[in-house]
């Protein structure tokens, strides 16, 4: 019996602090145009200071995706870790305030809570650099019938597998949903992330997951594919829902081989590419939730897609529908 939320997401819990820069700040900083770097808290606080006006809300890939999911309407729950900082009061307040049923109390002591540094180029071209602190922390103890509860859909966030205790409660959340009829969803995250998981990846879409969200990097990654074509040809032997985005190629849906395939929507001028990804999901399963017609959810991604990337940050705004 479900209890009335759509999608419960459980992930890295992050700030985001997105800040507009030049491309010579990077320099400044040493960080490669585009890249992804781990950084300790130390370093966190020091670019923080370089940094110029920026803004906070939360942040990390699936707690993105519960939040635009909120603000298209739908019922969205949470688990991930924040401790009782003051970017974890950020992070709680802004979840709870669109809607999102936050299911665990920021911890009293531990690593500081995550942040992610979202540098924004002149040409909407991000470079992050991440401090995970206190989203490294979630357990097996944090996911329980109680936090988990029998949502429609749970959304694991693939880079939680990077956590020490991260494939436990992992597994024990695909456990507790399987239990409770939830549909079992994955996000992969990354492509380097597939490579460093791929096996246990693969052993859970065999077992427990139902849908799976990655973009076209991602899907080569998992099937050891050489192109997109060959990743394509090898996952139509699989039984789960592929939703594979393409950037400006649209996006493409395989149900055990039978094909949906949507066009990217035009986009004046890109401003930030934060989180496309992240609002794609969270369109495509408030469609999907609400028993839509797979190319109606593909084509709801696109648009909130093409919107979140002419604004900043990655958050589908409560308004888009209405537009």
């Amino acid at each position: 019996m479900n209890n009335g939320i759509q999608v419960l997401g459980i992930s890295n819990a992050i700030v985001d602090v997105l800040a507009h820069i030049e491309d010579s700040f990077l320099a400044q900083i040493g960080a490669p145009r585009g890249s992804m770097t781990l950084i300790d808290e130390k370093r966190a606080h020091e670019i923080y200071a370089l940094m110029g006006p920026a803004m906070e809300m939360s942040g990390g890939s699936v707690a993105n995706t519960v939040a635009g999911l909120a603000n298209l309407g739908g019922r969205a729950a949470y688990i991930g870790k924040v401790k009782n900082d003051q970017l974890g009061g950020i992070f709680m307040h802004d979840m709870r305030s669109l809607g999102v049923d936050v299911r665990l109390p920021p911890a009293a002591d531990g690593a500081s809570t995550a942040r992610c540094h979202v540098l924004i180029s002149p040409d909407g071209q991000r470079t992050l650099q991440t401090h995970l602190g206190a989203c490294l922390d979630l357990s097996v103890a944090d996911i329980t019938a109680d936090t988990v509860q029998a949502p429609r859909v749970i959304l694991l966030e693939g880079y939680v597998w990077d956590a020490p205790h991260g494939p436990a409660a992992m597994a024990e959340a695909m456990r507790l949903g399987g239990e409770a009829g939830a549909v079992i969803a994955l996000s992969l995250s990354d492509s380097f992330c597939v490579e460093r998981h791929q096996q246990a990846f693969l052993d859970a879409i065999n077992r427990h997951v139902r849908i799976i969200f990655a973009n076209e990097a991602e899907i080569i990654a998992l099937t050891d594919s050489s192109s997109f074509d060959e990743a394509m040809e090898k996952i139509s032997d699989f039984e789960g829902l592929f939703v594979i985005t393409r950037s400006e190629n649209g996006s493409v849906i395989s149900d055990k081989g039978k094909l949906v395939v949507q066009q990217a929507c035009h986009v004046d001028k890109v401003v930030d590419t934060t989180g496309a990804g992240d609002a794609y999901t969270a369109a495509f399963l408030f469609g999907w939730t609400n028993d839509k017609p797979l190319q109606e959810c593909a084509e709801l991604g696109s648009r909130c897609a093409a919107a979140v990337i002419q604004q900043v940050g990655g958050r589908v705004e409560k308004s888009f529908l209405e537009d």
